[in-house]
């Protein structure tokens, strides 16, 4: 069976209750405590539900909102974004493409090249150094 076809029980089993209430239900980490929201380590983010590759250091940046803040990914085919409507606001959520675990949330308001934010959890991710 494949990560992305994992019961909610085998997840539960995979991750821990952090990770798991990140990953597989959309929470959001407190900001400026997760692991590599100040991390200057050069390599690739990972996921870390299914350990696809998301996001290189080289586009890692501070945007001072207590985040891992990027201002691309690996690819486009590694993540999904998703129009996210609740809490009164527009976001777009954005979710690995392999396993669906949500990451964070895109914004429109990051540096060039790309113009955007790509603010996502530290406990979604797993740096592989380079």
């Amino acid at each position: 069976m494949t990560d992305s076809k994992l019961t909610d029980a085998q997840w539960r089993e995979k991750l821990t209750p952090e990770q798991f209430n990140i990953c597989r239900c959309s929470a959001t980490e407190p900001p400026f405590t997760g692991k590599y929201a100040d991390c200057k380590e050069a390599g690739i983010y990972h996921c870390r539900c299914c350990g696809q590759a998301l996001f290189d250091s080289l586009s890692k940046y501070d945007s001072g909102t207590g985040w891992p803040s990027f201002w691309d990914g690996v690819s486009r085919e590694a993540i999904t974004e998703i129009v996210d409507t609740s809490h009164g606001m527009r976001r777009v959520e954005v979710t690995c493409s392999a396993c669906d675990a949500h990451l964070g949330h895109v914004f429109e308001d990051g540096p060039e090249p790309t113009g955007l934010r790509y603010c996502i959890n530290s406990v979604a991710l797993a740096l592989k150094p380079k």
